[in-house]
């Protein structure tokens, strides 16, 4: 390390070596000596010893270098973010950056990936983590973040165990990234929007078109899963299963207060199987269910009426399933909702028949769609023949989005990828994506019949590309109408 290199490090060491402030308001202004140097001392060795590497730390590995191919020479950064704040003094739950997880495996806050490009090629990637709550200076005790606050952190010797990586203090991780950029010139590379002070430093040496580059390659690097991760996705659509279960047995509560059970007692499995949902849960009942996005989940739950409940339980290595089902309040489709309910699910099934290796990934959604086109034309709702609505695409006034995405560590997975590499590609084994067509007619649309007015339905799995065809991983939910009711009927026994 060169002397600028040893003074800024030792500057930043220096800071942090600085007694905490107490807080504002506190109710003990002072700190007195005596009471500081008891706190430091009295306390068991608490290292965790010996242990074993997390699961997904070899598939990390190569993707770091799939990562370090594709861009020889250029210095790489890839942060995980930082806790933003609610209110006040209060933060939302930590998520890490789903570029920096996929690539580490690691889930800490303020934690940063560098790839350090090599001489003789390759790259030397190090995790720079947070250390231990400070002992010293009472940052363990005083400061919000400390361990006695918010739990205690892995030193980094744990951290280098679990991922297989080099760790080293991020505290440094500013002074000594602008010192290297400065030392040993070379392209640099960051995910933005995640750390706002590294950008900063290392703005002289990233260009905005070099930093899309490798957003885009990072995204793109997660369209094809591996075995490892195929099973956390299966894992997430197992307990999200559980979740639907749940929220069928207790439909007699949400009657009698509002969506809001539905969204309480989905989110309790969540927890309880996994780290949290994977997206804002849509609880919507009757006339909410054609609001694609309805996440308000307020209102009244009313027999007669249908539920369109789109809820994912995300797993503890933050893989998320993503499922819609719509079900009838009181266990049974009147004639018309079975109608609506079975053009959907017939949709469904064209496009799960259109998922295998080798077709475009259009081709599920332009099957999907044929089916509603076909049966809006059926019922009078828009004039045919079939073909010229979908060519127009008129019968989005009532299919309205797309028929399925990529799903993974994001619910909407691989989004940065390029329209060659994603919407146009051709499928292999190994994707995930969603199926789900649904038909909405507005409770003000006055193009449809009355009783069609406030319907909404949408049915959606999650469906792995395999080798000779797909498999539905959320297939322990039943799907078609008559399954539906019997399953309901059978829940409520």
């Amino acid at each position: 390390m060169t002397t600028e290199a040893a003074e800024a490090v030792e500057a930043v060491d220096e800071e942090q070596d600085q007694p905490i402030k107490a807080r504002k308001n506190g109710l003990y202004p002072a700190l007195s000596d005596e009471l500081a140097e008891v706190m430091k001392s009295g306390w068991a060795d608490t290292e965790l010893r010996d242990l074993a590497p997390l699961e997904q730390s070899a598939y990390a590995a190569k993707r770091r270098a799939a990562l370090s191919a594709r861009f020889p020479g250029d210095r790489l950064v890839i942060p995980a973010g930082s806790l933003k704040t609610r209110a006040n003094d209060t933060e939302y739950p930590f998520r890490a950056a789903t570029e920096y997880v996929h690539l580490t495996g690691d889930q800490t806050q303020d934690a940063v990936l560098v790839l350090e490009p090599r001489a003789e090629g390759g790259h030397d990637a190090t995790a720079y983590l947070l250390p231990r709550s400070n002992r010293e200076n009472g940052e363990f005790w005083l400061d919000g973040q400390g361990e006695l606050w918010v739990g205690r952190r892995h030193s980094l010797a744990e951290g280098e165990a679990l991922l297989g990586l080099p760790t080293r203090d991020v505290r440094q991780v500013v002074a000594e990234l602008t010192l290297a950029a400065e030392e040993k010139p070379a392209a640099t590379r960051i995910v933005r929007s995640y750390d706002a002070a590294l950008e900063s430093a290392l703005a002289e040496h990233t260009t905005k078109h070099g930093d899309e580059e490798l957003r885009v390659f990072l995204s793109e690097l997660r369209l094809v899963k591996d075995e490892w991760e195929v099973a956390q996705l299966q894992a997430a659509c197992d307990a999200t299963a559980k979740g639907f279960t749940d929220v069928v047995r207790e439909l007699a509560q949400a009657v009698a207060s509002s969506e809001r059970w539905i969204e309480g007692t989905f989110y309790r499995r969540a927890r309880v199987e996994g780290n949290d949902i994977g997206y804002g849960s849509i609880c919507a009942a009757g006339p909410h269910a054609t609001t694609l996005h309805w996440v308000r989940n307020d209102g009244e739950v009313r027999p007669g009426e249908l539920l369109l409940l789109d809820a994912g339980v995300e797993t503890h290595t933050l893989y998320t399933a993503d499922v819609t089902r719509t079900l009838p309040i009181d266990g049974s489709f009147n004639e018309l909702q079975r109608k609506i309910y079975d053009a959907v699910y017939d949709s469904q099934e064209a496009g799960i028949a259109a998922v295998r290796p080798g077709a475009r990934y259009r081709d599920f959604h332009e099957a999907s769609q044929r089916v509603l086109a076909e049966r809006l034309v059926e019922w009078g709702l828009v004039e045919g023949p079939v073909d010229r609505v979908l060519e127009l695409a008129l019968q989005r006034r009532w299919t309205l989005h797309g028929t399925g995405h990529m799903l993974g560590l994001d619910v909407h997975d691989c989004a940065q990828a390029r329209t060659e590499a994603y919407v146009d590609c051709v499928l292999e084994p190994g994707m995930v994506l969603t199926v789900e067509p649904g038909l909405y007619f507005q409770a003000d649309d006055l193009t449809v019949p009355e009783e069609y007015r406030g319907i909404g339905v949408r049915i959606e799995d999650d469906i792995l590309v395999t080798a000779d065809g797909s498999l539905n991983l959320s297939a322990a939910l039943p799907r078609s109408s008559t399954e539906v009711e019997a399953w309901m009927a059978g829940l409520k026994d």
